[in-house]
C-alpha cells in the first residue's frame, strides 16, 4: 500500500493527537484534523462530535486513511462510553464505508486485556491472541472497536490495524509504565507503519517501545515494519527510587491494567 497522501486524524486536540500532529507530517502524511473541541491555530480543522454523521462523512471524504484517536480515554459512565466510544466508532466506520476509505488505524488499548495477570520473572510475554479481559467500560469499548474492525474487514473490505496502546507520554511517570510506555517517536513510527503496511486485513498489535521490562509481544507490530527505537529503562532508576518496585501483594500491581482494575481514573468531562 503506498503511503497515504491525506490522513484524517480524529481526536486531534487530545494528548496523543497533539503529539501525532507534530510528528506524523515528517513521514509524508498530510493531516486533516478533527476534534469535538476547536483547535487554535488550525483554521482548517473540523470541529465536530462523533455523533454528527454528516460531519464525519464530510471529514472522511477524499482521505486515504483514518487514524482514529477520538473518544473517551479513561473510565466513565456506561452511557458516556456508549455514545463516544461505541456509537462514535461505529459512526466513523460507517462514514469510511460510505466514502470508500479503505484503511483505518484504530486506537485500541491495553485495557482490553487489563485483567490479564502481568508477567513475572521468566513468564512469557503476553501474546496478542490472549483472551480479552477488559478492566473497565472503557476497555470494553475498545474490545467492541476491535470486533467492529474485524466485521468491517470481513463484510466491507476496510482494513484496520488496532493498536493496543500502552501509555504514550514524553516519559513514563510510574513504575508500571516502564513496561507499557510508548515514546512519542515510537508512536509515530508505529502509526506510520500501520498506515502504510500492505495486506493488514484486521491486525491487532500492542503499542509500546522496546522496553527492557516489556510485558507483551510486539511481533505483530514488527511484522508491519515497526522498528521501535526507545526503551523506558533510562527512567527506571529514578522511578524505582521514588516509588519502589511493583509489589505482587498490591492489587494495583497484579494485572496488566494496573489501577484501572481497582480504582480507574475517571474522565473529567
Amino acid at each position: 500500500m503506498p503511503a497515504p497522501r491525506t490522513v484524517l486524524l480524529t481526536g486531534a486536540a487530545g494528548g496523543l493527537g497533539t503529539l501525532m500532529r507534530g510528528l506524523l507530517p515528517a513521514y509524508g502524511h498530510t493531516l486533516r484534523l478533527l476534534d469535538v473541541r476547536p483547535l487554535p491555530g488550525e483554521p482548517d480543522a473540523v470541529t465536530a462530535d462523533l455523533a454528527d454523521r454528516d460531519a464525519l462523512r464530510e471529514a472522511v471524504r477524499g482521505v486515504d486513511a483514518v487514524l482514529h484517536l477520538a473518544g473517551i480515554s479513561l473510565e466513565s459512565t456506561f452511557d458516556k462510553i456508549l455514545k463516544a466510544n461505541i456509537e462514535g466508532t461505529y459512526n466513523l466506520y460507517e462514514a469510511a464505508r460510505e466514502e470508500g476509505v479503505r484503511r483505518v488505524v484504530f486506537a485500541s488499548s491495553n485495557h482490553t486485556v487489563g485483567f490479564t495477570p502481568r508477567p513475572r520473572g521468566e513468564q512469557p510475554l503476553i501474546p496478542v491472541g490472549t483472551p480479552r479481559r477488559p478492566d473497565t467500560f472503557y476497555g470494553l469499548s475498545k474490545s467492541f472497536g476491535e470486533d467492529l474492525a474485524q466485521l468491517y474487514w470481513d463484510k466491507h473490505g476496510i482494513e484496520t490495524v488496532s493498536v493496543r496502546i500502552g501509555s504514550c507520554f514524553l516519559e513514563p511517570t510510574n513504575v508500571r509504565m516502564l513496561s507499557v510506555w510508548m515514546s512519542p517517536g515510537d508512536g509515530a513510527r508505529l502509526f506510520h507503519a500501520a498506515l502504510t503496511a500492505e495486506d493488514v486485513r484486521h491486525t491487532v498489535v500492542y503499542g509500546s517501545s522496546a522496553n527492557t521490562r516489556l510485558w507483551w509481544d510486539l511481533s505483530s507490530a514488527r511484522a508491519l515494519g515497526y522498528e521501535p527505537q526507545d526503551d523506558s529503562e533510562q527512567y527506571a532508576e529514578k522511578l524505582v527510587a521514588e516509588q519502589g518496585e511493583l509489589d505482587p501483594a498490591n492489587p494495583d500491581h497484579a494485572h496488566l491494567g494496573g489501577h484501572f482494575c481497582t480504582n480507574p481514573p475517571v474522565w473529567p468531562y
